[in-house]
């Protein structure tokens, strides 16, 4: 298991939005900002996300990704992970979705309509930056 610093640990256990990057089957890059939960005991990153989306298609023609956090004090500052996708867990009920909600400020942050097709992708830590 890859080990973050613990300067910079605090990146991914505060809300700070990340910039996740998956790579589309053409090859071209896709970057979208995300909410996650960092589980440090695992070395994962949660994300919800549906099943209906490039980027969960982009992952399941490539499980790489890879994450960046800039660090709202010095935004010369960040940490990138990179990893893979290595879990998709089904979350039809989209219960992680109001999680990740209240965890970014939200505590009253509502199902999504589009609770159905929702999933958690579990990213798998296995390289680390920081600047």
């Amino acid at each position: 298991m890859v080990t973050i610093p613990d300067s910079i640990v605090h990146l991914l256990t505060d809300p700070n939005f990340g910039y996740l990057a998956t790579v589309r089957p053409d090859g071209v890059p896709q970057v979208n900002p995300m909410w996650f939960l960092y589980d440090p005991q695992a070395g994962t990153l949660r994300f919800t996300h549906t099943s209906k989306r490039a980027k969960f298609r982009n992952l399941q023609h490539n499980p790489a990704m890879a994450l960046c956090v800039t660090d709202p004090a010095n935004p010369y500052g960040y940490l990138e992970v990179r990893g893979h996708l290595s879990e998709v867990i089904p979350d039809p009920t989209g219960a992680f979705y109001p999680v990740l909600g209240a965890r970014y400020g939200n505590p009253d942050t509502p199902i999504p309509p589009d609770f159905a097709d929702r999933v958690i992708l579990v990213m798998t830590i296995d390289h680390v930056s920081e600047r």
